[in-house]
């Protein structure tokens, strides 16, 4: 392959507001030549598609480091095995929250700047992951809605994110979430390049200062806003895509399947680049 093949990167629009399939040679990738222009294309479309990369682990890392600084997992580890197998992956019980809208490492001053997954074992029904551009929600907001949630801050906490798979824990239990904390963090997102996003997502418990009513209402027509059909893309899994998603302007969730399904993704990360305070 030629370097002018190498250099140029072939990807075409899954909507106008959301998605890009991107068609490149794997050394291509593993080689960085195209991460400037992945960074830019994922900024603006929310999630991109390698279909059929067939990534190893050992090529997954690599290609993560072309795009920045690799961060960590829990224990240390590049490559977190998202599967609800608790003899695969310890923290098994939380991952049951995925099934509900939201975003990675609310907990975190400066969350991770983007996520990449590649499907190793399918569940048999299910399974699918989706997104929704809340870059491209928040820019088309009606102005009035912008107004009044430019400066409101939300309540955010593990709690609120296991409420909806247990709604009716002990009170041991819900001891254990609260005490793992909480951040306030504003609904609007202005970021570093002057472009704003939507924070929302299922770990948004309350909205400061409003009736709880009230502002659970104004959360509730947020996510719905940004989760329709527009801004919205679910990605159907064959085995061996890779699917790299924007963590600073995005939510995402996964479509149910079996607690006892062997379904397996392996995920790395990009370390995060731009506090959220």
């Amino acid at each position: 392959m030629s370097v002018a093949q190498m250099t140029r990167l072939e990807y075409r629009d899954i909507k106008p507001e959301i998605g890009a399939k991107v068609h490149a040679d794997k050394a291509a990738l593993l080689s960085g030549v195209h991460a400037g222009e992945l960074r830019e294309l994922l900024e603006q479309k929310g999630v991109l598609v390698f279909p059929q990369m067939n990534f190893t682990d050992e090529e997954q890392v690599a290609f993560t480091k072309t795009l920045g600084v690799l961060a960590a997992e829990m224990r240390g580890d590049e490559v977190y095995k998202i599967s609800l197998d608790k003899s695969q992956t310890s923290t098994a019980d939380y991952l049951k929250g995925t099934f509900f809208w939201h975003f990675d490492g609310f907990m975190n001053k400066v969350p991770i700047r983007a996520s990449i997954l590649s499907a190793k074992v399918l569940s048999e029904t299910g399974g699918d992951t989706e997104f929704a551009n809340t870059y491209a929600a928040y820019d088309a907001l009606p102005e009035e809605r912008k107004t009044q949630i430019e400066n409101l801050r939300a309540v955010h906490a593990l709690a609120a994110t296991q409420l909806d798979v247990e709604p009716e824990p002990s009170y041991a239990t819900f001891k254990e979430w609260r005490a793992v904390g909480r951040r306030e963090l504003p609904l609007v997102w202005k970021h570093d390049s002057g472009r704003k996003s939507l924070v929302i997502g299922n770990s948004a418990l309350n909205i400061l200062g409003m009736d709880p009513l009230d502002g659970k209402e104004l959360l509730i027509f947020l996510r719905d806003w940004a989760t329709q059909e527009r801004f919205y893309y679910c990605h159907k899994w064959t085995v061996g895509d890779a699917v790299m998603w924007d963590n600073t302007g995005s939510l995402h969730r996964a479509t149910r399947y079996a607690f006892d399904s062997k379904r397996m993704l392996h995920r790395t990360k990009l370390q995060g680049e731009e506090p959220l305070a």
